[in-house]
């Protein structure tokens, strides 16, 4: 099956070895998004509020990018270097997200790229 690499200027652009999204048939796996503004590539300022909304609307535009939106996702996997933001990314992903909601995992981690303190990578299956 082709594969067919995702890319967008409204989302930070790899700062690895690794492409922002790779689309198989009708799913996307998207690569870990931090709080980085694409048009600075720095960390958003303004908190942990601001940062959970930079990473949910840089999986939004790769997701745009792929023909699909934030609506088409069934995995969802955050990563928190401190699990007391827990509730406030509930709090936040419900302005992202509507029932059904995707599957999900929350992971605490020890660090993150950039000292950003959230992560979030996805998996996208795309309607017809």
């Amino acid at each position: 099956m082709p594969r067919e690499i995702i890319e967008t200027n409204q989302a930070p652009a790899a700062i690895g070895t690794y492409s922002q999204a790779v689309k198989i048939d009708h799913t996307v796996y998207l690569s870990g998004q931090i709080p980085l503004d694409p048009a600075t590539m720095q960390l958003v300022e303004g908190g942990m509020d601001a940062q959970i909304h930079r990473v949910f609307d840089n999986l939004a535009a790769v997701a745009h990018a792929a023909g699909g939106s934030l609506d088409d996702t069934v995995k969802l996997n955050v990563f928190l270097t401190d699990l007391s933001h827990f509730a406030l990314v509930n709090q936040i992903m419900a302005e992202y997200f509507q029932k059904p909601y995707p599957a999900r995992a929350a992971i605490g981690v020890a660090t993150l790229p950039r000292g950003a303190q959230v992560e979030m990578d996805a998996v996208l299956v795309l309607q017809d």
